[in-house]
């Protein structure tokens, strides 16, 4: 289960997360830091990544395409890394069925 941090979320979270969802990263570790949403779509499509993004556009995305790729969207507003780490992880479980799930295409968590 490996995730794709988008640019909104601090590059720090698939650091902290390294445990509990190895091989994640943050679009930058992937050289994809001024990547627009195609971009950053396709990177996960062909990398089999979950994309995990705090604002809609991903979200909107997986509604008219489908998967893959997949998409949580984290509806947290302001948050801190922490927060974004906890949230990940206490979620961890509904995650890993978000995975394995061939009908759902995205997840949203608060």
């Amino acid at each position: 289960m490996r995730l794709l941090l988008e640019q909104n979320i601090s590059f720090r979270v698939a650091v902290m997360l390294a445990s509990e969802y190895p091989g994640s990263l943050h679009v930058r570790d992937a050289g994809m830091e001024s990547a627009d949403d195609d971009a950053v779509w396709q990177y996960a499509k062909d990398n089999r990544l979950i994309i995990v993004s705090k604002d809609s556009g991903f979200h909107d995305r997986s509604l008219l395409r489908g998967a893959p790729p997949k998409v949580i969207w984290l509806r947290i507003g302001n948050s801190t890394t922490q927060q974004i780490r906890d949230i990940l992880r206490r979620h961890i479980e509904e995650i890993h069925d978000f995975e394995q799930s061939e009908e759902e295409t995205f997840l949203v968590l608060s």
